[in-house]
């Protein structure tokens, strides 16, 4: 008996050191986890110079760890960042992801972190979750930032592989606040999926990176069931100008179901401004909704029909709602009417750029009828004679994307302008100009 004693404690004996150490072990490990997250902290603190050492663990077992790593290399976001940023997309917790992602559009628009997804992550159990916004985002980098190949190769793969719906989403996003050209199979590849969140932000994104060679392939959407989908797929059509999508909007306004898929197809068609949808253009210049009576004025402005010119007018002298004005000013210049008085459509449409509530309507329109000859030489005769800051500003935004060497010496110009604002944004117009004129 006694020598069955001596066999079975040291049994006894072990089998309790090892049920403690069970225990212990996890205690152990997450307070290494808490002085790992502490150190980062501080790590976040020293700048640049400790990227090196905050990078090893975005490798840690611990997820925590790796999310706190992610999130000082943001707070450090320099352009040593980038490097680690585009590895961390490929972990497999999706608030990594999304915090990477988040990461790398900070470094290209300073400041996204506190408004992107990643400012209103929470997590529950296992599942991480963030707060969308019912409207698009509108953020967009300029038409002439360059691009590092692999953060698209990483935000594509993100697209097609993340570890949720919403890093997936996110990542859409991403490349169209980042105008990612080359990330359009992925955007294009997601939108045949069943997730409404991810199908919107990636018709979005498409819409920022304005390749009309995408265009034909977002019809398919236009009657999709939920109206969000659908309006944005609407959207998108138009900006992109599918022929394809005639046919499908055609059918949606033949019952619409909501005034707003309704004014969004006439909005769409007026963008395609394909002469086949003349005459229902025209069959919309009574309507009774204003901003339908602006898009189909707006569209036959587009097609520039010489027998629409009578119409025009009478609606420039008879209509007085704001946008039906604006629309109709921006059709007259694009017939030929090039008067900069400031009663005559052109001029019209420089004086709305000191109204607040009407500059983001009329800086389009300009933006678009200084892409023609003759409309540019009198925006550029415009821009001699504005008398304001805000019509100056909205002048040389419109020439920045005009492609062509003629608005060059007034933007030199301009861009010695003694109020600090006027000369900023004529020198971002002349880089931007610079760069795309041919």
């Amino acid at each position: 008996m006694s020598s069955l004693r001596s066999i079975l404690r040291p049994a006894g004996f072990y089998a309790c050191v090892g049920l403690l150490l069970a225990v212990a072990a996890p205690l152990w490990s997450q307070s290494e986890s808490k002085q790992k997250i502490k150190g980062l902290k501080e790590f976040a603190k020293e700048g640049s110079t400790a990227i090196p050492k905050i990078a090893p663990y975005l490798k840690d077992i611990d997820e925590e760890v790796r999310r706190e790593a992610v999130r000082s290399l943001v707070q450090v976001g320099t352009q040593r960042s980038l490097e680690p940023l585009v590895s961390a997309c490929r972990d497999n917790d999706a608030e990594v992801q999304i915090r990477a992602t988040d990461g790398l559009v900070n470094f290209y628009l300073p400041g996204y972190v506190s408004t992107g997804l990643s400012a209103s992550l929470k997590r529950a159990g296992t599942v991480v979750t963030g707060r969308w916004s019912d409207t698009a985002n509108s953020d967009v980098v300029e038409p002439d930032t360059p691009l590092r190949p692999e953060i698209v190769e990483a935000l594509s793969s993100l697209v097609q592989h993340g570890s949720s719906m919403d890093s997936r989403a996110n990542a859409a996003r991403a490349l169209g606040l980042l105008r990612a050209r080359n990330g359009q199979p992925a955007l294009l590849d997601s939108l045949k999926t069943k997730d409404s969140r991810l199908i919107f932000e990636s018709l979005i994104a498409l819409q920022k990176i304005r390749d009309p060679q995408s265009a034909d392939r977002v019809a398919f959407l236009i009657r999709d069931l939920d109206e969000k989908v659908q309006l944005a797929a609407i959207e998108t059509a138009g900006i992109l100008r599918s022929k394809e999508a005639l046919p499908q909007l055609k059918r949606v306004l033949e019952d619409p179901r909501s005034k707003k898929v309704r004014r969004y197809a006439v909005t769409a068609l007026a963008n395609i401004a394909d002469p086949s949808t003349h005459s229902t253009l025209q069959g919309f210049m009574a309507d009774k909704d204003d901003e339908v009576r602006a898009s189909a004025i707006e569209g036959l402005g587009r097609i520039g029909d010489p027998q629409d010119k009578a119409a025009l007018n009478a609606a420039w002298q008879g209509d007085q709602k704001t946008p039906v004005r604006l629309a109709t000013a921006y059709a007259l210049v694009r017939a030929g009417n090039l008067d900069t008085s400031n009663f005559a459509p052109l001029g019209y449409l420089v004086n709305q750029l000191n109204q607040r509530s009407w500059r983001g309507v009329a800086s389009p329109y300009l933006s678009e009828l200084a892409l023609q000859p003759a409309a540019r030489g009198a925006i550029i005769a415009a821009t001699q004679s504005a008398s304001t800051s805000d019509e100056k500003i909205g002048l040389v935004q419109a020439l920045a994307g005009c492609g062509s060497t003629d608005a060059v010496s007034i933007l030199e110009q301009l861009s010695r302008d003694p109020d600090p604002a006027v000369a900023k944004e004529s020198l971002r117009s002349l880089r931007i100009l610079r760069g795309t004129a041919r």
